[in-house]
Formats: C-alpha cells, sequence, structure tokens
C-alpha cells in the first residue's frame, strides 16, 4: 500500500512505537475551528482555499472540538512518562488532513503555537484518507467528515464524527463518557428494540442476561484506554471513564455490567438513565468527550457545551 502523499515527523515531540501507543488520528477540522475556510474551500474551490492558508500561515487557528480532549491525553502521556520515563503504552496523536502541504503549514505551524503534542502530520491528496489508518495502527479516528467516519468503521477502526461548536474548558483528567448500545456494545438490543419494542427488549435482555453482548465500534479504543487507566491508582488517576445509557438500570442494566465485567473493562461510573436526557448529567461530568449513536442525545450534550463525537450505526 503506497503511503500518504507526505509525512512529516514533528522533530519537537517524542516519536512513539505504534504497535505499543494508543494511536489517535484527528483531521484538521475536528482538532482546529476551519470552518471559515472549509466554506472558502467549498465556495471558491481549492486554489482559493491554498492561497488563502498560504497567506495566513503564520496566524494560529482557533481551537476545534477535539482540542480540548488531545490536550488532555498529552497530559496523561507527562504523566506516565513521570512515573516511567521508559514507558511505551503512550497516547500517539497523529493529523490526517486533505490539505496539500503547502496549505498544510498553517496546521502545523497552529500545532506547535499550542504546544501540541502531535508526533505526524499526514497529507493525503487521495479521496479516502482512511486507507491510511491500519498501516498506521489508528485506534481511534476523529473527524468532521461523515464520509471519511464511515469508512473507517468499515475498515474496523473506532472512529466518530466530531462536530464543531462552543464547547467548555473540563478539567485536565482526561474524561470520556460512552454510550453503551450501538457504541460499546452491539446494537443487537436495539435491533430488537425498533422490532418488537420496549417490553420486547426487556424481555430479550433478561433471556441473554447471562451471555455477554457483541462487541461495538469503539470497544477496542476502550479497551486499549482501560489497560492504560489501570496503570495509575483510582484515587490519582488522570484517565477518568464512565457509561452514561439510555437502559434502565432496573431491567436492562445487569447484562451490561456483565458485559463490562467479561470483558475485563474497568468504568469509573455508570450511570442508567432510562430514557431520560443525558445533558444534565454530562453537565456533571464535564467530558472531554462523549460518544453517542443518537443524533438527538449528541445534540443536547452540544446545548450545554459538551465535546460530541457521533458513532453512526448506519452507514
Amino acid at each position: 500500500m503506497a503511503e500518504p502523499e507526505s509525512t512529516i515527523l514533528n522533530t519537537d515531540v517524542k516519536q512513539k512505537d505504534p504497535s505499543q501507543a494508543l494511536v489517535i488520528a484527528v483531521t484538521t477540522r475536528a482538532i482546529f475551528d476551519l470552518e471559515e475556510e472549509h466554506a472558502l474551500f467549498l465556495a471558491k474551490g481549492k486554489d482559493e482555499y491554498v492561497r488563502h492558508q498560504q497567506a495566513n500561515q503564520d496566524k494560529p487557528l482557533p481551537p476545534g472540538t477535539a482540542f480540548a480532549f488531545i490536550r488532555a491525553v498529552q497530559s496523561v502521556n507527562e504523566q506516565l512518562l513521570a512515573s516511567d520515563p521508559a514507558e511505551q503504552d503512550l497516547f500517539d496523536v497523529i493529523v490526517l488532513s486533505n490539505n496539500s502541504p503547502e496549505s498544510g503549514t498553517r496546521i502545523i505551524n497552529s500545532a506547535k503555537h499550542y504546544g501540541l503534542e502531535i508526533s505526524k502530520f499526514c497529507f493525503v491528496s487521495d479521496e479516502d484518507s482512511t486507507q491510511y489508518l491500519k498501516s498506521h495502527q489508528v485506534k481511534l479516528f476523529l473527524s468532521a467528515d461523515r464520509v471519511d467516519v464511515c469508512n473507517a468503521l468499515r475498515r474496523g477502526v473506532s472512529a466518530a464524527l466530531v462536530f464543531q461548536q462552543e464547547v467548555q474548558t473540563p478539567s485536565t483528567q482526561l474524561r470520556v463518557v460512552f454510550d453503551g448500545d450501538a457504541v460499546l456494545f452491539s446494537d443487537e438490543t436495539d435491533q430488537v428494540f425498533r422490532e418488537k419494542g420496549l417490553e420486547g427488549a426487556v424481555q430479550y435482555e433478561r433471556a441473554m442476561e447471562a451471555v455477554p453482548m457483541g462487541e461495538g465500534p469503539l470497544k477496542a479504543f476502550a479497551m486499549h484506554l482501560g489497560k492504560m487507566r489501570k496503570k495509575f491508582s483510582q484515587e490519582k488517576s488522570p484517565i477518568r471513564t464512565y457509561l452514561v445509557t439510555a437502559r434502565s438500570g432496573r431491567d436492562m442494566g445487569i447484562r451490561a455490567i456483565k458485559t463490562l465485567r467479561e470483558w475485563g473493562l474497568a468504568i469509573d461510573e455508570a450511570f442508567f438513565m432510562d430514557g431520560a436526557p443525558k445533558g444534565p448529567i454530562l453537565t456533571q461530568i464535564q467530558p472531554h468527550i462523549f460518544f453517542d449513536d443518537g443524533l438527538h442525545n449528541i445534540q443536547g450534550a452540544q446545548e450545554v457545551g459538551v465535546p460530541s463525537a457521533w458513532v453512526p450505526s448506519q452507514c
């Protein structure tokens, strides 16, 4: 397989071993606010966009939705290396961009301006840039383009669609919130719910209580995150994970908990919302990122300033 058109190593940061690191790939529109530039590209074409980026290459781009998340994983790396300077199980962040290297100078300069620990900048001319995710051993892909996200999911890579939004600045402790069905778990129970309603889904869960659920699209990422989480005591951990699911704890919570236990995936806190809006609890948690397959939940999170990433169940 051909490599991206141009991969630029960031010599200012330590290069990680991708076979041991948790590699996160973000697109430029996920980590920076490029909405004005994207609108210019759509309206006036690539040449005008390139001219604009070159003319403004020393003007830092504003932070985007995934910016605080990337900052937080960088903070975890610092704590891991403080505990063990030889630690290899680190976060490794790469930027995947459809920019040319000429127009990408502004991206690199912006990352350096904010002191972001990005190891590689991959400028890809191909229409489907997700073909390079596996070669970089990417465990999580965040993009502002739905087609890219669906392509990544089809390739078996944990992926989510990031919407540009105003976000609050959370704590430095990395806080990640997962939905359950169709995110951490498979969508098997969602399918029963669509076909047979709530009562049918409850009966199905009771019948299947002893059988672990199938894997969802973000399980692999969550498992690696959980492995890193175990390196710290619960009181001093720079990583905190949450399950916030529409399931009711009384009727449908037992199988979810048993599945997590079977996987060996420790979640710090679990909230079974029984269909209630998730916004209020997300306001209390203040996560760096919230993964959900329901657009209504994503919109509710956005309304309270929570950085959100949609995991489409239908591509």
